[in-house]
């Protein structure tokens, strides 16, 4: 792949992860229209050279547990705790100044906490997804003032789900959250099964599982999708250029799993549905959602590849969402199509008694 671009030339430190996985799947996709491969490469080019500002600093930490940490958005009333999944940093929820779920929500009266899962290590190898709840989250929770009302995105969501019993959360809001694994279509679960049978012996002599792992799982759902990104940033403006940049630094910055959590998800979750299908213990009892007493609101997208429809739980109130599994969350049309609607049934709950 050569056509006078280099994927490389600019800035290696930027770059898809897995790098080598990725190159692989761009001579695939596009191994029979080079005017498409030049196209990629010129995208993949702009993305490594484009100019970066650095992150703000975290907001400021009002609970720890450990490694995670709950942080403060400001604003008033209820907390409502957001909880984001373990796979990418949670920081899609304040991507940038115009892209901010969190600052907005802020802004709307409502207060807004974010999750900080931290950064695992070797050391913490077993503590699983049920771990997570139980020693990080719940006695975060347990440091607030008042009952909270519990939101979460993808896997955050799942997690929020099982531990508003224990937490007696106020209510509990869903975005692109699994809970039914069995929902996923039975060639992505059995790549998922292959996948993790190829780098469970990895896995297990580093202790943790490395974002590379579940980034290439990710692409195996749709490569196409992958690639066909990088070739319409090709010819794009400055502006969309800014905010492909921000977004997918996100998506390549993932910590890694502990091993006991990758365990837990691909073997438990994708391969068991304990979730599903009743078995999964939290706090010491089986997690049912459907005989939590508080409201629960569940975000549902209707085009997602990652977190299909036909996962949600099943349990609340349903809104569906015309957008993908990010750009729900940071997407042009975000703001009308989920925020909005989020903030009002926040709005709605926080005020019940």
């Amino acid at each position: 792949m050569t056509d006078g671009v280099s994927p490389i030339d600019a800035a290696p430190q930027h770059a898809p992860r897995p790098f080598p996985l990725f190159l692989s799947m761009l001579r695939s996709e596009t191994a029979q229209n080079r005017d498409r491969q030049a196209a990629a490469l010129k995208g993949l080019a702009r993305y490594q050279a484009a100019s970066r500002l650095p992150r703000p600093a975290p907001m400021p930490a009002i609970a720890t547990a450990g490694r995670a940490s709950l942080r403060d958005y400001g604003g008033t009333g209820r907390p409502v705790v957001f909880v984001p999944s373990l796979i990418n940093p949670p920081f899609v929820l304040d991507l940038a100044p115009d892209q901010s779920l969190l600052r907005w929500l802020a802004s709307e009266g409502l207060r807004p906490l974010l999750v900080d899962w931290g950064e695992p290590t070797p050391a913490d190898r077993n503590e699983d997804v049920t771990a997570h709840i139980e020693r990080r989250l719940l006695p975060m929770l347990a440091a607030l003032d008042e009952p909270p009302i519990l939101v979460g995105y993808c896997l955050g969501g799942t997690i929020a789900l099982a531990a508003a019993r224990a937490a007696g959360a106020h209510a509990v809001g869903l975005i692109a959250a699994p809970w039914h694994f069995a929902g996923f279509p039975q060639k992505a679960r059995a790549d998922i099964a292959a996948l993790w049978d190829a780098a469970r012996p990895t896995c297990e002599a580093l202790g943790i599982v490395p974002m590379e792992v579940l980034q290439s799982g990710f692409w195996k759902l749709d490569p196409g999708r992958t690639i066909a990104k990088y070739e319409a940033l090709a010819e794009a403006d400055e502006t969309t250029l800014a905010r492909f940049v921000a977004l997918e630094d996100w998506a390549n910055a993932g910590a890694p799993l502990t091993l006991a959590a990758g365990r837990q998800m691909f073997e438990d979750f994708f391969a068991a549905d304990a979730p599903g299908s009743g078995h999964w213990r939290v706090a010491g009892e089986h997690v049912d959602p459907a005989a939590l007493s508080c409201p629960i609101a569940d975000f549902v997208s209707l085009t997602d590849r990652i977190v299909p429809a036909t996962t949600s739980v099943g349990v609340g109130t349903r809104h569906d969402v015309g957008a993908g599994h990010v750009g729900m969350i940071v997407g042009s049309r975000a703001r009308a199509l989920l925020w909005e609607p989020l903030a009002d049934w926040l709005k709605t709950v926080a005020l019940a008694r």
